[in-house]
């Protein structure tokens, strides 16, 4: 039974991210949502600044505690292994709903295009980015970053294989494609107004300190191989230097 419920829980968390993912495209896009990151009463431009820092801070802090490993290790003595992965992209994707409810709108412009031409190739990046995003998910295991592969390994009480060390398609010119995809999807905007602004600084901040953190555990955990990796590939920028 325990095993049931931990994959009822694992779907559960899964099909919640689903909708905080799509919810993320129509926020960030002002697409279809009905409160997106531009809509919604305007208040105090200190108080909006105040309240966006948190909220960006939140999700940020939770990200990056309950991604390493030293955390990892004490939590799963709290909840089983097998819904360590859920219930982090459970709580992710709380914090993100908890975003877009709360989320002040910054409305004043800091830039706006207004060719037709140059409005469809920005949004054709911003859709281009969300697109790269998706597939990297599926190119690195997408059910394993979301928790499913792991309940479903739980039922069967098997236990998941070592990590092991691929350069599947987009990986094999650039390190990090998941945050250059975010990072498009984030920043092309025909209409970019203050909050948008805020937004996009701080979660390229954020996916800098990411990078950093995250490379710092490959390298743990793959050594030499990683190391290798890193000088042939580039980490935003696709490059690749032979061998």
């Amino acid at each position: 039974m325990a095993g049931v419920f931990t994959l009822v829980y694992g779907v559960a968390a899964y099909f919640i991210f689903l909708g905080s993912f799509l919810y993320a495209i129509g926020f960030v896009g002002n697409l279809v949502v009905p409160k997106s990151i531009d809509s919604g009463a305007v208040g105090s431009p200190i108080e909006s600044l105040i309240v966006n820092v948190l909220l960006l801070s939140l999700f940020a802090a939770q990200h990056s505690i309950m991604a390493r490993p030293a955390f990892k290790r004490w939590w799963t003595r709290l909840v089983p292994e097998a819904a360590e992965r859920s219930t982090y992209v459970l709580l992710a994707s709380l914090v993100l709903l908890l975003l877009y409810w709360q989320w002040r709108p910054m409305p004043e412009p800091v830039w706006t295009v207004e060719d037709p031409f140059w409005v469809t190739v920005i949004s054709g990046v911003f859709w281009l980015g969300w697109a790269i995003l998706l597939v990297s998910t599926f190119l690195i295991n997408h059910f394993e970053l979301f928790g499913l592969r792991q309940v479903f390994a739980g039922l069967r009480r098997k236990e998941l294989p070592a990590p092991v060390f691929r350069t599947p398609l987009f990986y094999r010119w650039v390190r990090h494609p998941l945050y250059v995809g975010f990072l498009l999807a984030f920043w092309a905007t025909p209409s970019m107004t203050r909050g948008h602004l805020l937004f996009s600084v701080a979660t390229t901040s954020y996916i800098l300190l990411g990078i950093f953190l995250e490379e710092r555990d490959l390298l743990a955990l793959f050594g030499d191989q990683y190391r290798a990796y890193r000088k042939q590939v580039g980490m935003l920028i696709p490059w690749r230097r032979a061998a």
